[in-house]
């Protein structure tokens, strides 16, 4: 699992424009995930169901994972459509992200690279005003200390800008805390090395993810 952060949209977009009589409109949207990247092109082909065509890209998750892309042409010729919306999404470099462009057919036929330049380029303008913010890949670590350890935890967690998940008051003390994967390390030798090896944590299994306001 890659620790890079990479941009993820911070919020939506939508961008219109008419071509020969067709009425291309352009939504961006962040979709974290297959299953949200396929809600929200349901979304907006329940609300644009009387159109002709609604087509659809996404990249649903780090950007390079190409496992996570998809892509229709949602009727028209093959190749005109979900590819051209797929290139610019792929190559925008931005992850969790879902295109549908929606057309209304005005009767005068693109031909197939009217149809690509129009899909295509109406997600490159889009793309363009397209505000971003950072994915933090992170991970949980677990670990078991003494009441007069805390404060050395608590230092070092502020110093790697961890955050602390949930903390049981037993015998010891019992915590959970969310940490950048690239810092995992370096905290994890730190609090061995000044607890004289009494602390030592448990990186858990899966891999959590936030994104800092």
């Amino acid at each position: 699992m890659e620790s890079k952060p990479y941009p993820v949209p911070a919020a939506p977009v939508i961008f219109e424009e008419e071509i020969k009589k067709s009425r291309f409109i352009t939504y961006l949207a962040h979709t974290p995930g297959i299953d949200a990247a396929k809600a929200f092109v349901q979304q907006i082909k329940s609300k644009h169901s009387d159109a002709r065509h609604n087509c659809w890209g996404f990249v649903a998750g780090r950007p390079s994972d190409s496992m996570q892309w998809g892509f229709s042409d949602d009727g028209e010729p093959s190749g005109t459509a979900g590819k051209p919306i797929l290139a610019q999404l792929s190559g925008s470099g931005v992850g969790e992200i879902t295109a549908v462009v929606t057309r209304y057919s005005g009767g005068i036929k693109l031909g197939t690279g009217g149809l690509v330049k129009a899909y295509g380029g109406g997600v490159q303008q889009a793309l363009t005003v397209l505000q971003t913010k950072e994915k933090v890949i992170t991970s949980v670590l677990r670990l078991r200390c003494a009441y007069n350890q805390m404060s050395l935890v608590e230092s070092l967690l502020a110093e790697y800008a961890g955050h602390q998940l949930s903390a049981d008051f037993g015998q010891e003390i019992e915590m959970t805390m969310e940490v950048d994967n690239r810092c995992v390390a370096a905290l994890v030798a730190k609090l061995i090395n000044r607890s004289g090896g009494q602390i030592c944590p448990v990186v858990l299994p899966h891999v959590s993810t936030s994104e800092p306001e």
